[in-house]
């Protein structure tokens, strides 16, 4: 009963953190595409386009992390 109950528990929090991995992402990503083809603030462009990557290559780790479900391994 027990081992149920935690094998329950263990599969929801995965869900969780998978559904919240793939909106954090997502958000990351169009974050990054938004500041890449927009002008914003005092940035400069060098430093605005590597921000806007860097924003890019994590939301798409996120993406992948949340696929994987690798959370417990």
């Amino acid at each position: 009963m027990l081992e149920e109950f935690e094998e329950q528990q263990r599969k929801r929090t995965i869900r969780v953190r998978s559904i919240m991995d793939f909106t954090m992402g997502g958000l990351l990503v169009v974050a990054g595409t938004m500041l890449l083809l927009f002008k914003v603030g005092n940035l400069d462009d060098i430093n605005r386009k590597g921000l806007s990557i860097l924003f890019i290559l994590y939301g798409i780790w996120r993406i992948y992390r949340g696929y994987k479900k690798n959370y417990f391994r």
